[in-house]
């Protein structure tokens, strides 16, 4: 009975509906009236949207197991293993960083665009970090794993990114003065549309939104950020905003006659849970053993993925500098091909 009541609250959590449902019983619906009101009001609609996405999919006989399985199983593996840590590191990083902040903010709407800029640019800091830094890759490889897009995805990861993503960005956002209510409310806002733009094809075939495509990242930019084509790897590392994409040059539009692949580079079993898991941890070690003296060793952990101590780098810069060559050939080439050939004239003699 006790299993059952614990499953029940699961999916009241998961659901996002235990505060909707309280309203029901007691009938008093004014708390929807204030802001933790609406709170409570958005929360359901990305788990909703995830059940729509399921059942459409059903109904047009695309959904696949496989697609939602591996998602899942992580989803339950963090719930028992990390839940709370991520709590924890940002209750720290504002206890031990507030007083060292430059100025203080306040909750209003202007403070809420600075807030959100900062936000973004921690954001994009964290998640650079994540690609470009071999050990912080092992644990945000998990995320990429998956080789379908849904909103399942949104939870997959390893259990100790949340923490060390946190950290990095409350720790930023307080030293650059943003007030600690403001920055719950970015955190939910970046949390709902970080969870809306992983929307699958199956809910959602172009995720480019018209005209919000230029202006904001889209699951069409998003869905880029997920392949492993060497046009789109390492690119729009942003969550909602793109400029800090467009002042360091990472953005990519997604481009039709460049169809996404999803997935990371190297083999991969996606429905083997220790590879998606821990795969990445397993051939980081075998790197380090595998590399001669101690310098060799700890730049495997430090340097992006890719990096080989024999100088056969297969970094994402490396692989996209490679494509980007081969492009401009055949481009070059195809140019000449066009190019018609006019006949030479002959000289006649007078």
């Amino acid at each position: 009975m006790e299993v059952l009541q614990t499953l029940y609250h699961e999916l009241i959590s998961f659901l996002g509906i235990g505060q909707l449902l309280e309203m029901y019983k007691t009938g008093d619906y004014k708390t929807l009236l204030t802001f933790n009101g609406v709170l409570t009001a958005v929360s359901p609609v990305i788990p909703l949207l995830l059940l729509l996405e399921i059942g459409r999919a059903l109904v047009y006989k695309r959904f696949k197991v496989e697609d939602y399985k591996m998602p899942f199983f992580i989803f339950v593996l963090n719930r028992f293993i990390g839940r709370f840590i991520s709590i924890a590191a940002i209750a720290f990083c504002i206890g031990l960083f507030e007083k060292l902040a430059l100025f203080h903010t306040t909750f209003t709407w202007y403070w809420l665009i600075y807030g959100y800029i900062v936000w973004e640019f921690s954001h994009f800091i964290y998640h650079y970090l994540g690609h470009k830094v071999r050990i912080f890759w092992c644990l945000h490889s998990t995320h990429h794993a998956p080789q379908n897009m849904n909103l399942f995805v949104s939870h997959a990861h390893f259990f100790l990114e949340g923490p060390y993503a946190d950290v990095i960005r409350t720790t930023i956002c307080i030293l650059a003065g943003v007030n600690p209510p403001l920055l719950f409310f970015i955190m939910f806002i970046d949390g709902f549309w970080g969870a809306f733009i992983h929307v699958g094809e199956n809910l959602l075939p172009d995720g480019r939104l018209g005209f919000l495509n230029k202006i904001i990242l889209t699951p069409s930019a998003h869905r880029v950020h997920h392949a492993r084509n060497p046009l789109y790897m390492d690119t729009n590392f942003c969550n909602l905003l793109n400029i800090w994409d467009k002042v360091f040059g990472t953005f990519q539009y997604e481009k039709k006659e460049v169809v996404i692949e999803y997935g990371i580079t190297r083999q991969l079993n996606p429905n083997n849970l220790l590879d998606v898991y821990f795969g990445e941890f397993y051939y980081l070690w075998k790197d380090i053993r595998k590399a001669p003296g101690i310098k060799s060793k700890l730049l495997y952990i430090i340097m992006p993925p890719g990096w080989s101590h024999t100088g056969d780098h297969k970094t994402a810069n490396i692989v996209k500098a490679e494509y980007q060559h081969e492009q401009q050939q055949k481009a070059q080439q195809q140019a000449a091909e066009q190019t018609p050939v006019l006949p030479l004239e002959t000289s006649q003699a007078v």
